[in-house]
Order: structure tokens, then sequence, then C-alpha cells
């Protein structure tokens, strides 16, 4: 059973050595892995935290997600730096999980050492860290030397998965994103999601991408493709064989009234283990679920989820209506209404029928009429009797 020293989510406030060193009292020679999101750590806790991090010697998983929450931007470098040194030799270390700190560009260059040259560490989560297009490059351009670092000494690059959304790295920082994944070669898995990349940057980016052979989910949702990017995005769609995961949403893969150039490359085979894939809101009309509907079956043969909300189609649509038929056959699911509006509603109609309830049981319970006794029940059939019998009141004479 792997030793886990977790504090995730307790909220505390840690601002000295003595404020988090009663939590570290486990034996850091046999720790695998710490979690230490949703609590925020000022600086002279981060340097205890990285004492203890520096006697670790079978650490697996680093989660920091979520540490700096209220600090100063002079506090973060500080504590960042302590932290990211003391992890730099452990070659046991498989993920580090760096999301949802507020590092702006301002605060990146702590973490290049760290990226540069801890060349052990399979996943790297860096997600919603507000990079901007200068952080994004700085940390993309560690990555390319630590990649540049290991094909000198003759070993394959370890990365296997990268998650890095939500940062705004934008064109600025799009290329040299390229180049770096490119020299990671052996990644499996890439999430790069709204991050306000223009057809260029797309560009540059996939092509990148199109050297990692043995990729199996890839999550570029929310960015902006066009005719450009669309079109770099079909050229390189066939390196992908192992592909499973596809999330283009939200991506502008097709002009008004036109099949996107990505929609005849899926169609073609080249990507037979797909079994997941996103096009949502991507300007996707009838002619184009057409195509899929007859190309499903060959071509797509794993196929089991696909999502296709917010695209131009009638619900009656017979390219929509054989597309869901085909998938619930496989098991799977035509996703055509968005989950999270669906969930809105379940949520909306199960706050209407509570209030409705409660008002039931608020409103006074009708009083039930009770049945009359036998003694009741005969006067009322006396009372009955005499008003039917006419009594006559004349006087009779003698």
């Amino acid at each position: 059973m792997a030793k886990i020293l977790s504090l995730h989510g307790k909220v505390l406030k840690l601002d000295t050595r003595a404020d988090i060193e009663p939590y570290l009292t486990a034996d850091p020679t046999t720790l695998e892995e710490i979690h230490l999101g949703g609590n925020t750590i000022g600086v002279e806790a981060a340097q205890a935290i990285a004492d203890y991090l520096k006697k670790t010697q079978v650490l697996k998983v680093a989660d920091f997600a979520d540490i700096f929450t209220g600090r100063l931007i002079t506090e973060i470098p500080q504590a960042l730096s302590a932290i990211c040194d003391a992890l730099v030799d452990k070659t046991s270390l498989v993920e580090i999980n760096l999301s949802d700190n507020a590092f702006g560009g301002r605060s990146v260059d702590p973490m290049v050492p760290f990226l540069t040259n801890n060349r052990s560490f399979q996943i790297l989560k860096l997600n919603n860290n507000g990079l901007g297009p200068e952080g994004g490059a700085v940390v993309a351009n560690a990555l390319l030397q630590s990649a540049v670092l290991s094909k000198k000494e003759g070993v394959p690059s370890n990365l296997r998965t990268v998650i890095c959304g939500r940062n705004r790295l934008e064109d600025g920082s799009a290329p040299v994103w390229g180049e770096a994944l490119r020299e990671h070669g052996g990644l499996t898995r890439i999430e790069m999601t709204q991050n306000g990349i223009k057809p260029d940057g797309i560009s540059a980016l996939v092509r990148g991408i199109a050297a990692c052979k043995n990729l199996v989910h890839l999550n570029l949702q929310d960015n902006t493709f066009g005719e450009k990017g669309s079109q770099t995005a079909a050229e390189v769609l066939t390196s992908w064989p192992l592909l499973e995961t596809l999330n283009f949403a939200d991506c502008v893969l097709a002009q008004e009234g036109e099949v996107s150039p990505v929609i005849p490359v899926l169609l073609s085979g080249s990507n037979a283990k797909l079994t997941v894939l996103q096009l949502a809101n991507n300007n996707i009309d009838s002619q184009s679920f057409a195509l899929f509907a007859e190309g499903i079956h060959e071509h797509l043969p794993a196929l089991k989820t696909f999502e296709v909300f917010w695209n131009e189609f009638e619900e009656d649509d017979e390219g929509i209506v054989s597309l869901s038929g085909t998938l619930t056959k496989r098991g799977g699911k035509l996703v055509v209404t968005d989950p999270e509006e669906e969930e809105e509603e379940e949520e909306e109609k199960e706050k209407e029928d509570a209030e409705e309830a409660e008002e039931k049981t608020a409103a006074p319970a009708a009083e039930a009429p009770t049945e009359k006794g036998t003694f009741e029940k005969a006067t009322d059939a006396l009372a009955e009797l005499l008003n039917k019998v006419s009594i006559g009141s004349s006087a009779q004479k003698a």
C-alpha cells in the first residue's frame, strides 16, 4: 500500500515552519505521494516542506495544485523555488501537479531548473496558471532543453503526459510549444485547451505534435483553427494511428456551408482506434453528418461517443438519425445536447419538484367527512317522514 501524505482541501493557512511541521511527521524515506492542494503556503512553510522533500527516496506523486491562494506576488517565486529545487534530483518522481496556481509570467522562472534537469517525471500538470505567451514560452523552452539534454545523453524522454490548458498561451508561445512537444516524441496524452491560440499558432503546434506517433489522447478544445489550422490538422491526423480520444470542440473547424478538411481524413480510416470524438460547436452541417453516417461502419469501427451538439442540424436529420442508431447498437451514444445544459435542466426540475412537494406538505389536510352514527341516521329519517305528512287543523262542528 502506497505511503501517502495528504492535506488536500483542508483550507489551512500555513505561514511558518511551526504551522506545517506538525503535519510532516511521516517517514519521508518511504513516502510515495504528497498532496497539499487546497491550502495556502507561505515562504517559510514552503522551505520547511522543501527540507522534508529532500529526504524522500521513493516519491512518485508531488501534488502542489492550488497552494498559493491569497499569497503576494513577491511570496510565490520564493516558495515555488524552494519546492521545485527540492524535487530536481528525485529520479523516482512520476507526476508533478502545479495547476491552479496564479503564477502569471512573473513567477515561472523558479520552475525552470526542475523542468530542465529532472528528466524522470512522466506527467506534467500545469493547468490554469495564467502563464500568458511569455510565461508559456519560458515553460516550453525549459521542456525543450530537457529533451536536448536527454538526447545528448542518448536516452529517450520519459515525458508521457502534458496538461497545460487555460493559460493564454496564444500564438506567441505556440511555436516553441510545437518544438518542445516534437522533441518529447514519446508523449501519449496532450491537453492544451482554452489557450487563445489562433490558426498560425495551431498550425505550428500540431506540426510539432505530429512527431508523437504513440499519441492516444489529444485535447485542443476552444482554440481557433480556422481554415489554415484545420488544413494543417487534417494533414497530420494520419500521424496518430493509436489515437483513441480526439477533442476538437469549439475550434472553428469549418466555415459555414463547408465540409472541414478534417472530416474526410477521419473517414479515411487513418484513426480507426478512435473511441471518443468531440466536435461540438464547429459549424458542421447536414452534408458532413451524411458523410459520417456513410463512413462510420468501415472507417471508425471503434467509435462509441460522438459529441456533435451546437452544430448546424435538425434532430430529424437523416445523417444524425443514422449515426445515433449506429452508435446505440454499439452500446455508445451520439451526444446532440450539451451535457451541461441537460444537467442544469435536471437540477431546475429537481428544484421545482422539491418546491412542489414542500407546498403540498405545508398545506393543511382537508377534514374527511365522518360517517353518521345509527341514532343520527334514525333522526334524519323521522324528520324526512314528518315533512311528508300534512296535518289538518280545521275544527269539527258539533
